[in-house]
């Protein structure tokens, strides 16, 4: 019997309640969000699209975080998403009070849980709930390459006109500008990407890889993603509840992998029921080892940044 629970019950957080309820990937999903009526509506409009499919999952929403009580997963989607003009860094402070509150309730009513972190800044918001939750930090995770990967292995499957499922790719890294689509490393249909496409076009893909999400966000206007991204915190918590053999790329807290030590940085793991069962290290260059490197700067920049503004 599994039981997720979402806070924050935004455009993200509904949407990830759908997909785990219509994917029946849990046997209780809870919305949590400060807007009490609003979050009962659609958590009673997902509950009624269970109805329709006959699916047998019990889905309820509200202000009150004790329905938290007993959640194998806690999904953290509360937040402030950024605006057309603004980067995921630009939310760092103000997401970080809402974090506070966040993880204080969820300390209280759900301290077994493993924790899928989505706020933004992600990396950053990802260490910040594990230190103050005061967990195990491989019960702490954050929902990131995951999604940067499905862009990537998208784009390119366009370009070479094939299905997504025959690209086999990752991104490392955080969550930014610097994230490292590995073209090297993919395949398709398992060829290797490198021998498909020449260099110029795969540095264009990488870079649309970088800055898919403010595309979307420069599209919308007022917002930003949400079904690619509940979708992504599905394939999260399906390899948590599952055990998934298949490596999933997320922010994992790295104690000497990849030669980096003391963050939070997107790289493929093997989760489970008790959060990261292993990091997996992937062969990298030198020149992919360094732009990793230069990733894992900036996120250290960004919790510099973020001790420095809660006066720690």
């Amino acid at each position: 019997m599994a039981k997720v629970s979402i806070i924050g019950a935004g455009f993200v957080g509904s949407t990830t309640a759908y997909v785990l309820a219509m994917r029946k990937l849990a046997d209780e999903v809870v919305l949590v969000d400060i807007q009490d009526r609003p979050c009962r509506g659609k958590a009673l409009d997902i509950a009624q699209a269970t109805g329709v499919f006959g699916l047998p999952v019990r889905v309820r929403g509200g202000a009150e975080y004790a329905s938290i009580a007993d959640s194998d997963v806690v999904v953290i989607t509360a937040g402030v998403p950024r605006k057309p003009d603004q980067k995921r860094e630009d939310t760092l402070l103000v997401n970080a009070k809402i974090m506070d509150s966040v993880i204080e309730n969820v300390k209280r009513h759900a301290p077994e849980a493993v924790l899928v972190v989505v706020t933004n800044p992600l990396d950053a918001m990802t260490w910040l709930a594990a230190e103050l939750s005061g967990v195990d930090k491989r019960k702490v995770v954050g929902m990131a390459g995951t999604l940067d990967t499905a862009r990537f292995k998208l784009f390119v499957s366009e370009r070479l006109d094939v299905s997504p499922s025959k690209v086999e790719a990752l991104v490392l890294g955080g969550h930014g500008d610097l994230m490292v689509p590995l073209s090297r490393l993919a395949t398709v249909d398992g060829a290797r990407l490198t021998d498909k496409l020449p260099t110029e076009e795969l540095r264009a893909i990488e870079e649309r890889t970088r800055h898919g999400g403010a595309e979307i966000v420069n599209l919308l206007g007022n917002g930003s993603a949400y079904y690619a991204t509940a979708a992504a915190i599905f394939e999260v918590v399906e390899a948590i509840l599952r055990e998934s053999s298949k490596p999933v790329p997320v922010s994992a807290w790295l104690d000497g992998e990849y030669e980096l030590k003391g963050l939070f940085l997107g790289v493929p793991c093997l989760l489970g029921k008790e959060g990261v069962r292993e990091v997996v290290e992937l062969p990298l260059d030198k020149t992919e080892l360094a732009a990793l490197h230069a990733s894992a700067a900036s996120v250290k920049k960004l919790v510099a940044e973020l001790e420095k503004g809660r006066g720690a």
